[in-house]
Order: C-alpha cells, then structure tokens, then sequence
C-alpha cells in the first residue's frame, strides 16, 4: 500500500507551494506561485477551489479577523475571498523590482516571518522578514539565494530557516522580543538528496522537510539526524503541513515548472505519516 495519494482536481500547479491548514475553514490552502493562484481544498467535501491571483503569490497567513495577510511579489497585502479584495500594505523591496516573495508563516505570537527572493537569484539578494501586527516589517537576515521554510519549534525557542540554493537548513535562536540570533548550519543536503524546501514541525519538535528536485520528504530529530523518509513520485517537492481536526494529516505541494506533463508533478498528495499530529496553525492578529 502507497504511503500516499494524489488529491483529485482537474489543474496541476506549476510552483505548489506554502500550505496552510485553516481550522475556521476546515480547509487546507495552498498557492501556486508562478500559476498566480490560491488553492483551496476542502476536508468536508473534497472540492478544491482555485481562485487566480494577479501577480506571483509566496504565501498567505490567516488573520484572527478574517481573511489573510499575503506575500505578493509587490509586497505584504491584505486578501479576502468573499468579496474578493487585495488591500496592498507595503513592499519591502521596492528597490529590487525583480524579487517576489516566497515562503512565510506566523510564529505562536502572531509575527510573520517571510523570505523574500531576487529574480535570478544570482546575485543572492534574497532577504529574510519579520512583519509584525502592526503591519511594520523588519529585516532580519540578509544574502540568500532562495529563502524557503520558515518553521518553529515547538516550545518557541528555535526558528528554522533555509537557503534552498546552499542545499542549508539554518537554526536560529529565538527570543520573545522578536529578535533572532545566532545562525547556525543545522541540516546540510547533499546532491542526492536534492534542496530542502518548505517545513514545518510536529507535536514531537521533530522537522519535516520537503525535498526539491529530491521526490521525498523526510523527518529530523531536534538534534538534526534524519527519522524517516516517505517517497513521493513527483521530482520537485515543495512544501507540508499538517491539517485535519486532530492535526494527524499531512498535505505536500508540488511543482511541474520546466518539467514534462505527467500526473504526479504539480500534484497536491496526502501523506500517511502513521499517526503523528502537527501543531496548530498560527494566526496573525493584525
């Protein structure tokens, strides 16, 4: 029996990407980055909703208010469905017209963080942000080729952050101020293995990554050594979360960009990941 199965819809995404499970909605979202779409699945009924976006989309948090904060490549907006809406906050890089964001996701304190990545990504313009719900964004990091993960350990002491084009997954030491320090290697990719990509942390503080041009996602110990790996059959695999109401569901995006037609690339899969339950998704409070 497959550890996995392909969700049913009619679109494959060119770039799946940054996954978020909505208790509000019982729904798991999801966007296509250089489809410039937002996706929807629905744990009720199985539907999937697509909704097209007018520029690239990185990623969106949900708001305790309704609606989400989301990562244009124009910047941090405002974004409703019902009525459709997008109320533009402010771009961090308005002097890199050329860069977009990427992945972001709030923290137990409603911050969001979020990578931000040039277009090529050569020179490493990419930058690393704090946005705060008083709608301020800080520059945190700096120099990344192509930013991707941001994930948090469960008793809020860590933050993990990579740089999918080192093949790096960095840890930070977090404090409650909302201050970040000491960058530190803590999971390396060798070529094999492909580039690690989007994360997120269960109930035990183990890391799960999402293996890019690697057809897997894998689990890491909190001291960084590798508990398992589930294969998948699409090549670029994006990015996971876990969703459902006890929070023992994984959902993991993938892309087709630069890739032959097929059906696996660009799929949405559900994961058996035997029981093991993730951690509530965050709320931005702005």
């Amino acid at each position: 029996m497959a550890d996995w199965q392909i969700i049913p819809r009619d679109t494959r995404d060119v770039l799946g990407e940054g996954t978020c499970w909505s208790a509000r909605d019982n729904a798991v979202y999801w966007v296509d980055i250089m489809g410039q779409a937002l996706n929807r699945l629905s744990l009720s009924d199985g539907a999937v909703t697509r909704w097209p976006m007018p520029e690239p989309l990185g990623w969106v948090v949900e708001r305790a208010a309704g609606g989400f904060i989301a990562g244009f490549q124009s910047g941090f907006a405002e974004l409703s469905l019902d009525p459709f809406a997008i109320r533009p906050i402010g771009d961090p890089e308005v002097d890199l017209p050329g860069s977009r964001m990427n992945d972001g996701k709030a923290d137990a304190d409603g911050r969001i963080w979020c990578g931000t990545k040039g277009l090529p990504a050569d020179p490493p313009t990419g930058a690393f942000y704090r946005f705060d719900p008083d709608h301020r964004w800080t520059k945190m990091d700096g120099g990344y080729e192509v930013p991707n993960g941001p994930a948090f350990s469960p008793d809020g002491r860590w933050l993990y952050h990579t740089d999918s084009g080192l093949r790096t997954v960095y840890r930070f030491a977090r404090e409650e101020s909302g201050k970040i320090a000491d960058r530190q290697p803590f999971i390396t990719f060798t070529e094999e293995e492909g580039y690690p990509d989007g994360m997120t942390v269960d109930s035990e503080g183990f890391l799960w990554i999402a293996h890019w041009e690697g057809s897997r996602i894998s689990r890491f110990d909190p001291d960084g050594q590798r508990e398992r790996a589930i294969a998948l059959p699409a090549l670029q695999v994006t990015n996971i979360c876990f969703a459902g109401e006890a929070l023992d569901r994984i959902f993991v995006t993938s892309a087709a960009e630069g890739l032959p037609p097929s059906e696996h690339d660009g799929a949405l899969f559900e994961v058996d990941c035997g029981g093991i339950k993730g951690l509530p998704t965050y709320l931005f409070p702005g």
